[in-house]
């Protein structure tokens, strides 16, 4: 599916929902367009979890379940329905498929609109069942940085509101109970390969609600914006040219968990007949 303006053209897959390009009037790429030698995905949702369990397993009244790392939801297909050339919401439903390791009702949709130079993402849960509903949901975007590790290493970070991070480092996906603290001049990361050698940087204490990904060589930049994530991931395979810029509302299980989902860390518990939304945008300014 295609939404487009004088600014931009996006392209969605129902297969997940996922954004699959964000080309500007210019026929630049703002995404990264899914190299399987680096990491095979554009832009996933997480849901109904984010990150990883432990054991790839979770207990709820007293029954064991299995959900892999990120959820299901990446991995289904949505409906779809275009609302206008700038406008287009998919949706998915709870099934007898993903009631097998997943046992609750739940409709979820995500809402892309262009707004000139800008895309917004809004994600709508809402809880059908008389019962509570519980689930993580996030973003995963990964922008592309070029080719090379110069062109990747001309962008940086801008901070709004973030002199330091302070990053849970992870132990084999989960969070472990080490943390790092990376200083920022200016409030700028410099971006290396190297940050991402050991995994995402896991931020459970952002202040900033946007970042913005500047190229130094040539004064480009997207300016992300979010709010109400308690949590943010900051991710890149080994040596690979993109950023992903991941707002989350739940985070990976620590090492130490329970795996009771009710007291899982960051866990939303939705009420009966209730609606949970959250949104974030990208403005590009090539």
């Amino acid at each position: 599916m295609v939404l487009k303006n004088d600014f931009l053209k996006i392209t969605i897959d129902a297969l997940g929902a996922e954004l699959k390009s964000i080309l500007t009037k210019n026929d630049v790429e703002i995404l990264w367009q899914a190299n399987p030698d680096f990491w095979a995905k554009t832009s996933p949702i997480l849901f109904p979890i984010v990150g990883g369990l432990k054991d790839n397993c979770y207990y709820f009244d007293n029954e064991k379940h299995h959900l892999n790392r990120h959820g299901f939801a990446r991995e289904m297909m949505f409906e779809e329905e275009q609302i206008s050339d700038e406008k287009i919401i998919f949706t998915l439903a709870n099934s007898s498929e993903t009631k097998k390791n997943y046992p609750f009702e739940f409709i979820l949709r995500v809402i892309y609109t262009l707004q000139e130079n800008k895309l917004l993402c809004t994600y709508e849960v809402e809880n059908p069942s008389q019962n509570n509903l519980y689930f993580s949901i996030g973003a995963h975007p990964a922008f592309a940085l070029g080719n090379t590790k110069e062109d990747f290493e001309a962008y940086e970070l801008q901070f709004n509101n973030d002199t330091e991070l302070i990053c849970n480092e992870l132990n084999n996906g989960l969070i472990s109970e080490k943390t790092k603290t990376i200083s920022l001049e200016t409030n700028t990361l410099q971006l290396k390969y190297d940050l991402f050698y050991n995994d995402a940087l896991v931020l459970q204490t952002l202040k900033s609600n946007e970042i913005i990904l500047y190229n130094k060589s040539n004064s480009s930049k997207i300016t992300f914006s979010f709010n109400d994530f308690p949590y943010f991931g900051i991710w890149s395979a080994p040596n690979a040219n993109f950023i992903c810029l991941e707002p989350w509302c739940g985070v990976a299980d620590d090492i130490n968990s329970n795996q009771n989902f009710t007291q899982k860390e960051g866990i939303i518990c939705l009420p009966t007949k209730e609606q949970f939304s959250r949104s974030w945008s990208v403005l590009i300014e090539q």
